[in-house]
């Protein structure tokens, strides 16, 4: 009886062992061929798009836990000291268990709980069709490259929008991919996450997107994507009227610029002003970009200024692409995306979107490009 009731007691213990309870998570990490002591932190990205850390603890045996209490199901990434690169997963209440690859994080595993099984299967065919498209790219690039070069040395716009479009056709194969997964995954996160970014793409196939939020389980729907899809499709059942239409002066707007300084758009203003939409993940936005640093160089003595308001989430990004292609004009965001609040005062729905203002803040024309934009921004300056 007593050898029994020592049996029950051991088997009571293993069974609870790293075990969690209601409302409780527990990270059970593995981590092969990194030394003892060395810290894992578990980081959250914030809205501006930094991360923050939310919890630190430290190897052991090639080993680490990490535990609390989620409100809800989220991204969460995991650093390991020492490691190029963050292991990706979703946090969420439940024995979630992590193998990390020290050799090659993207290869690291995820298990446990309802929906890293599911983002874990979710990677694994993301590799897999990856693959397969960047094939169908780099082939379309390298038939293409030479004509694309020459385009823009030749200033030729129509043979650039040409073949951007035909590249946005190959992007948007690959886009049925993610909500392929999206209709076939209706009760996980990250089908949500995938339908609330089909919903920033003003071509986006509203319908679908519909179709797959009412498929939605209540609880997905309940979590911070869902709300956020929710509201999308709200604002776009009562879409606001543009304030800013051709022979009306342009609403006056400010926001920080990459250093935080508030800049304002009257403060911007020029005999001639062109205000830029944009963001660094557009291809066709950065494609125009030297089209327009051309233009600011040639006419910024004689008058021309330039505000560019960014719709990027991701201030790295933003700042990264701003140095790249060498935009020196007053450059703006607040870091919402196409919820900008000067995007939507403006009524703008897709990007590159421009509008160009003469001495009084006039708008007199709006979404000109290369030769067209030139010869509109030197006429207004010959006429002053």
């Amino acid at each position: 009886m007593k050898r029994l009731l020592l049996l029950l007691t051991v088997s009571a213990v293993l069974f609870s062992c790293n075990k969690a309870g209601q409302n409780e998570y527990i990270i059970s990490g593995t981590v092969k061929g990194v030394a003892d002591g060395k810290t894992v932190v578990l980081e959250k990205q914030d809205e501006t798009g930094q991360l923050k850390p939310i919890d630190t603890v430290k190897i052991k045996d090639g080993k680490f836990t990490i535990k609390g209490s989620a409100k809800e199901p989220e991204i969460m990434l995991l650093q390991v000291e020492a490691l190029q690169g963050k292991v990706p997963f979703i946090l969420e209440n439940g024995d979630i268990e992590v193998i990390v690859d020290k050799d090659s994080i993207q290869k690291s595993k995820l298990s446990g709980t309802f929906n890293n099984d599911v983002f874990s299967k979710f990677n694994v065919d993301v590799v897999k069709f990856q693959k397969d498209s960047q094939k169908k790219m780099m082939a379309f690039q390298n038939a293409n490259m030479a004509k694309m070069k020459a385009a823009q040395e030749a200033k030729d716009t129509v043979t650039i929008n040409k073949l951007m479009k035909e590249y946005q056709v190959i992007q948007k194969a690959g886009m049925d991919f993610y909500v392929k997964f999206a209709e076939s995954n209706p009760k996980a996160l990250i089908s949500a996450l995938i339908v609330d970014s089909m919903l920033n793409d003003p071509s986006v196939d509203l319908a679908r997107a519909k179709k797959i939020f009412a498929s939605f389980s209540p609880e997905l729907k309940k979590y911070k994507p869902g709300k956020s899809i929710q509201s999308k499709l709200d604002k776009i059942a009562k879409p606001v009227a543009a304030a800013a239409e051709v022979g009306t002066i342009a609403p006056d707007f400010s926001a920080p610029n990459p250093d935080g300084k508030s800049i304002s758009l009257k403060e911007s203003l020029g005999k001639v002003t062109i205000i830029d939409f944009w963001a660094s993940w557009c291809n066709p936005c950065r494609a125009e970009n030297p089209n327009v640093v051309a233009i600011y160089n040639e006419f910024h003595a004689k008058g021309l200024n330039i505000i560019s308001i960014s719709l990027d989430k991701d201030a790295n990004k933003w700042k990264e692409a701003i140095a790249k292609d060498k935009l020196t004009w007053n450059q703006v965001s607040n870091l919402k995306d196409f919820q900008d609040p000067i995007a939507i005062t403006y009524g703008v729905n897709a990007i590159p979107s421009t509008y160009i203002l003469d001495a009084k803040g006039t708008i007199v024309a709006k979404d000109l490009r290369g030769a067209e934009l030139k010869a509109k921004i030197s006429s207004l300056l010959a006429a002053i």
